[in-house]
């Protein structure tokens, strides 16, 4: 494939996949039986404060982004587009998916955003233009601290989750869903959607891009 398709084809991976990612973050909070941790801590952000999900979501992101700077952490120009596009999605979706109302319902939603946030994961990681802010944020601590990347991953989505349910987020069973789900549903889903590196990019030339630094399943 000429280099020239390569990259239409990266971008566009990387604006549909963050897009849908928002989109698939709503129907998680439409179904409300329990958020991933980033969105229970926003969640409870949002009663208490009254700024929109979205809103909050942008903000959180670019916090976390600053965060990187003691840690030494470079962020891609996906690393970027991720902060100030996953938030509005998000607030769209809100306003075009109606609430669950029952438990299958409830629970139909809420796999359908799991099956939507598993393939835009792999669209946007796939891409290869940069981790999120979040994963980012894991990564950066494994490297300055040496902790594992599982213990560095755990930590900070446990405090998150805390805090997130102490201002009010939504934590259930969806919350344990997710956290067992979509890893594996991810590892599928990146392969599968992954732009192959050209051959120069494999001998170490940066004409393939920047490539995201671990897999972001919880919004990059």
């Amino acid at each position: 494939m000429p280099p020239s398709l390569v990259w239409t084809r990266r971008i566009l991976q990387l604006v549909v996949g963050q897009s849908a990612y928002g989109l698939g973050a709503a129907l998680l909070i439409r179904a409300d039986i329990g958020l991933d941790p980033w969105d229970v801590l926003t969640q409870g952000l949002s009663e208490r404060i009254g700024l929109s999900f979205g809103t909050l979501t942008i903000l959180i992101g670019a916090l976390v982004l600053l965060a990187w700077i003691p840690l030494r952490q470079r962020p891609g120009f996906g690393t970027v587009l991720n902060v100030v596009l996953v938030g509005p999605a998000i607030d769209v979706g809100l306003a075009w998916f109606p609430a669950a109302s029952g438990l299958w319902a409830q629970g139909l939603e809420f796999a359908l955003g799991l099956l939507v946030l598993a393939v835009a994961s792999g669209l946007y990681i796939g891409a290869r233009l940069g981790p999120g802010p979040r994963d980012g944020l894991m990564t950066g601590l494994h490297s300055r601290l040496g902790w594992p990347i599982w213990l560095c991953r755990t930590l900070v989505e446990g405090t998150v989750l805390v805090a997130g349910w102490l201002l009010g987020g939504s934590v259930g069973v969806g919350t344990v869903a997710f956290a067992v789900l979509i890893g594996p549903m991810v590892g599928r889903t990146i392969p599968w959607l992954r732009v192959p590196e050209t051959p120069r990019a494999v001998s170490g030339s940066t004409s393939g891009g920047p490539c995201p630094t671990g897999a972001d399943a919880t919004r990059a």
